[in-house]
């Protein structure tokens, strides 16, 4: 059986391989790349496939059983692309497609869910056997900004005192992995969140527990925020829409608490204090 893994050099496509290496022959997977060379470190056979070329990915799949469908990184454009995926994928005969979705993609308030819920849309009507992998923030979204918060002495954001239950990346990697090479879970839908929830100021709390430095967390207007991001060299509609989506979490959009993450690992997920911990190992303290 051959196992197809889609933006497989991209953070979780590529924790997904490595993980996946340790349950199934590297012989049965397939990264499904744009550039073959950047895969070229993987171990495994690397085929080109680019989501805005339907012809590469019909002979990209060929020979594909089972299809892990990550979301493209292209906002705006990913439900066009995951069509063009999702076609090919039937043309090539594969049998089960896995697709990495978002948190309570048929409700959020998240702009992000949109495409998702035009996937899912998608995934229904292309008849072929799914399982959605509605995955939720990785806990590394927000320690990328730690950086930063150092060096400007807080946490900045919009979304208030809202619990979110983010989790590690490798965790959803894992579950990932967990799904692929286990039994019955076609056409089931997994919302996947970390274990126990944390708002902004937990962060802040907890990067200044182990920094040794007192680092507010500084709640501010969406309108605010996104000014801020702007300022940092963000373009201004991709700031707007992260000052959104923080909106969106202080209404609670990113909170589970069914634990689906930690019951398809066999384990619970990554606490926040270690993804702190190793977003601080080399920055200066």
């Amino acid at each position: 059986m051959k196992i197809g893994i889609t933006g497989a050099t991209g953070q979780l496509g590529s924790l997904v391989v490595d993980k996946l290496k340790d349950k199934v022959s590297a012989d049965s997977i397939v990264a499904l790349v744009r550039s073959t060379q950047k895969a070229a470190d993987l171990g495994v056979e690397a085929r080109e496939a680019d989501y805005n070329d339907p012809e590469t990915l019909t002979s990209a799949l060929s020979g594909i059983d089972t299809l892990l469908l990550i979301s493209g990184s292209e906002v705006g454009q990913r439900a066009r692309q995951h069509q063009n995926v999702i076609s090919a994928a039937k043309k090539a005969g594969v049998k089960w497609i896995l697709y990495t979705s978002i948190l309570h993609a048929d409700t959020s308030k998240v702009s992000l869910a949109e495409e998702h819920r035009a996937t899912e849309a998608a995934l229904k009507e292309a008849g072929i056997p799914y399982t959605l992998l509605r995955n939720g923030w990785y806990t590394e979204n927000y320690t990328g900004s730690i950086p930063g918060a150092l060096a400007g002495g807080a946490f900045l954001g919009s979304a208030g005192e809202g619990k979110i239950s983010a989790a590690a990346r490798a965790d959803y990697a894992e579950a990932a992995v967990a799904v692929l090479t286990g039994e019955g879970h076609e056409g089931k839908v997994y919302e996947l969140a970390g274990d126990e929830p944390f708002t902004l100021s937990d962060l802040a709390a907890e990067v200044s527990l182990q920094t040794g430095k007192a680092i507010p967390y500084k709640n501010l207007s969406q309108d605010e925020y996104a000014a801020a991001l702007a300022s940092f060299g963000l373009p201004e509609g991709l700031a707007h829409a992260i000052a959104g989506w923080d909106v969106a979490a202080s209404q609670d959009a990113l909170y589970d608490e069914s634990r689906q993450l930690s019951a398809l690992i066999g384990r619970p997920t990554t606490p926040l204090s270690d993804t702190v911990a190793e977003a601080l190992k080399g920055v200066q303290k």
